[in-house]
């Protein structure tokens, strides 16, 4: 069939495949380095205890089979080394079939860590990631040109993101129709970058200019994705420039890089196609099976688009097939933080000798500026934002974390940017308390060097010891 294939689309294809590995290998990476405190053996929410409630049917992974920490890492770090081959070209050394079986492998490993990884992996992305890599799958090696089917599938997939994006801002929270959400974003966001404070303090009318910009680009331009080449091309590129502002703004894990790997299938970059063979026909076959298959379960994303309880970030099946997305319907407009300190001293006085742990990547020390680390994602500091929000976020966790803080526990510890104890003192006990915390002035930053200027509130968690003598 001749109309199958896009033959001026193998070097969007080939930019596509590249970028989307490393985004993998980073997901990976991300999992290796984190999961032995969040999921393992020891965990604050173990695996084992996941499995043993939940159903294959509901969850489907290879450790619903059988779990260990051990086996963990190696699905982790095998995950980190096919994404790192595919990242390097090995699929356009295989046959059309091997290349298609080695994209298959990241997404079967990545689907097996988030159906166990609970509230740790309950981010919009991680779906995105997988939806993105499973229509991956079915775009070929250089044996053959691009299907058209699943270009456009991969635009419906970015059309997905951005217009669902939109339209839960427009329905959410009145600051995004008042224009005014970007007085305090910036501020409140879950976890802020390095130039975060510079993007708070740019005028009031810019910031109502860049939140009028997002909706043109989130409401009317993914319409464009879908029209001819150069219109469609130039849509894709302002997204991708929308998508590079908020990697500026923010630490949004890959959310913001997923999404510019997306956009990239959708530009025809100037570059003479090379000759190829024609598809075979077991190829059409599966492609269009698939296809199929994708478009008609889009039905639920579109049902929830146009609802009016549209909801944000929701797989409609195990297998993260087709999903729907959304990011920031409300925004906050005060930061809190819950800080969390330990003391050596026999008896827990308020005024006693507190010392605060320092996280990553959540705002602690107000002198200390924030990092960017985004496309890796701290999963816990993440949490620890949910946690300032509400206790009800920590339910499953946080207790375990505090205890796992009081036995200076290794792989916890390496969690956090620094522990005030040293490894063969633990602290006797451990307390939470909750700060308002607000972006300091240019006069204040001159002055006091702080970036932020913190508020006690209250008592988030009274100071708590082992029960069990150590």
């Amino acid at each position: 069939m001749e109309w199958f294939t896009a033959p001026d689309y193998w070097l969007a294809r080939l930019v596509f495949q590249r970028a989307l590995a490393v985004v993998y290998l980073v997901a990976f990476l991300t999992a290796a380095l984190q999961f032995r405190a969040l999921l393992g053996e020891r965990g604050l929410t173990p695996v084992p205890r996941f499995v043993e409630r939940v159903p294959f049917r509901r969850a489907p992974s290879l450790f619903q089979w059988r779990y260990s920490d051990r086996l963990f890492a190696g699905c982790a770090w095998t995950g980190c080394a096919v994404s790192a081959a595919l990242a390097a070209g090995l699929d356009a050394l295989l046959p059309l079939w091997g290349a298609m079986l080695l994209w298959l492998v990241p997404w079967a490993l990545y689907l097996s860590i988030v159906n166990v990884g609970q509230t740790w992996y309950s981010f919009g992305w991680e779906s995105l990631l997988l939806e993105t890599g499973f229509v991956a799958v079915f775009l070929g090696n250089e044996e053959v040109a691009p299907p058209v089917v699943v270009l456009f599938l991969l635009r419906w997939l970015l059309f997905r993101v951005e217009f669902g994006a939109g339209l839960i801002k427009m329905r959410g929270d009145e600051c995004w129709r008042k224009l005014t959400c970007l007085d305090h974003h910036h501020e409140t966001q879950p976890m802020p970058g390095p130039l975060s404070w510079f993007f708070h303090h740019l005028p009031k009318s810019l910031h109502r200019v860049e939140v009028a910009a997002n909706h043109v680009t989130q409401l009317v331009v993914p319409f464009l994705l879908f029209a001819p080449h150069p219109v469609s091309t130039a849509a894709a590129a302002l997204m991708i420039a929308t998508q590079l502002w908020l990697v500026l703004s923010g630490n949004f894990s890959w959310l913001n890089w997923v999404t510019i790997v997306l956009a990239l299938s959708v530009v025809r970059f100037p570059a003479d196609a090379p000759s190829v063979a024609a598809a075979p026909l077991w190829y059409e076959v599966v492609v269009l099976a698939v296809a199929a298959l994708l478009v008609f379960l889009s039905h639920r994303p579109v049902r929830n688009m146009i609802s009016r309880r549209q909801v944000m970030n929701r797989s409609f099946d195990s297998l993260h097939l087709v999903n729907t997305y959304g990011a920031f319907g409300s925004v906050s407009r005060v930061r809190y933080e819950v800080v969390i300190e330990g003391t050596a001293d026999e008896v827990a006085r308020k005024d006693g000798d507190w010392r605060e742990y320092e996280f990553k990547g959540k705002p602690g020390d107000p002198r200390r500026w924030p990092r960017q680390f985004a496309p890796y994602h701290l999963r816990l500091d993440w949490l620890m934002w949910f946690a300032a929000l509400s206790p009800s976020y920590t339910g499953s966790w946080f207790g375990t974390f505090v205890e796992r803080l009081l036995e200076n526990d290794r792989a916890t510890l390496k969690l956090l940017r620094s522990s005030p104890f040293p490894p063969d003192a633990p602290p006797r006990f451990v307390r939470a308390r909750l700060f308002r915390y607000r972006y300091t002035t240019w006069r204040e930053l001159r002055e006091t060097g702080a970036c932020w200027e913190r508020t006690y509130v209250r008592e988030y968690l009274p100071p708590t010891r082992l029960t069990a003598p150590r």
